[in-house]
């Protein structure tokens, strides 16, 4: 086993968990309008399940608000239906050829449950983390074993692990930050 290379395949794994942490934090509205809110809605078009994304152009002319223009207008209404469908706060309106969605005031009640979905998403991806960790923890024990590297290479290569896992809970925690404080802020 080549160890440069077990590492920088462990790196990649670490950072596509912080990516898909980032990416779920991203899904939780600040009270500002932001495409990634409604583009992975699943809605009915053409007998098919699609995502908004693939049947329209999502954008955000203002920070209180959510355009979404279907290339087909007659995907309007199951858009609509979608975004009402999915839960999430918003209530969408056809306005000729778009649906805008205005973006409600948050409530403080409100961001203090969006401050615990957040911490509960980091925590998710902690726990990614720490799998991914054990994981090549028992890689390279068993290498140990079947004598393919030392026991020095071995102590080495575990306190790389740990340095990557410490550094991808870092970035998380830095992100449930900068969320906590987007949600807090008035």
């Amino acid at each position: 086993m080549d160890s440069k290379t077990f590492m920088k395949e462990l790196q990649l794994k670490m950072e596509k968990a912080v990516e898909h942490t980032s990416h779920s934090l991203g899904t939780i509205h600040t009270g500002k309008a932001s495409p990634s809110m409604v583009e992975n809605i699943t809605v009915e078009v053409y007998g098919a399940n699609m995502r908004i994304r693939e049947v329209a152009a999502i954008t955000t002319p203002d920070p209180r608000m959510i355009v979404v223009q279907p290339w087909d207008k007659s995907a309007l209404k199951s858009i609509e239906k979608a975004i009402q469908a999915a839960n999430i706060g918003l209530n969408p309106v056809v306005d000729g050829a778009i649906v805008r969605c205005p973006i409600p005031e948050l409530s403080r009640e409100r961001r203090q449950d969006l401050v615990k979905v957040s911490h509960h998403m980091a925590e998710e991806g902690r726990v990614s983390i720490r799998t991914i960790r054990r994981d090549a923890i028992d890689l390279l024990k068993k290498t140990e074993k079947a004598g393919t590297i030392s026991e020095d290479d071995l102590a080495r290569l575990e306190k790389e692990v740990q340095h990557l896992t410490d550094k991808s809970n870092n970035d998380i925690a830095h992100l449930v930050e900068k969320k906590e404080k987007e949600l807090t802020a008035v």
